[in-house]
């Protein structure tokens, strides 16, 4: 994993190095199960490392710290749900284009 600096990472989490560890393993739990990047990285990389990064650039915090600044969490939620849905439907309907196109074994079958 590549070196990234506490001083920048800890206030994202409230100053709390175990808060860190938590947010950063959820969040490369989350990219792991598909959830989409908030920023562009090579595809190469870890997902703990990528979980750091985002943390880093500020795409990541802790709630309460959001809070803090004076973050509408409910409406970050709606947005996400929101987002959720989005890319939901766009594989649902990727998937039924993909089961709707002929296979190039069926042509053979036919001609057969």
């Amino acid at each position: 994993m590549a070196y990234k600096p506490l001083e920048y990472l800890l206030p994202r989490s409230g100053y709390s190095v175990y808060k860190l560890v938590r947010m950063a393993s959820q969040r490369a739990t989350e990219l792991a199960e598909g959830k989409p990047r908030l920023i562009e990285n090579p595809t190469t990389e870890k997902m703990a490392t990528i979980a750091l990064d985002e943390i880093l650039a500020g795409k990541v915090e802790l709630r309460e710290v959001a809070e803090k600044k004076g973050v509408d969490i409910k409406a970050l939620e709606a947005k996400v749900k929101e987002h959720e849905e989005k890319a939901r439907q766009e594989a649902e309907a990727a998937a039924q284009a993909q089961a709707d196109e002929p296979t190039q074994e069926e042509p053979q079958a036919q001609a057969a």
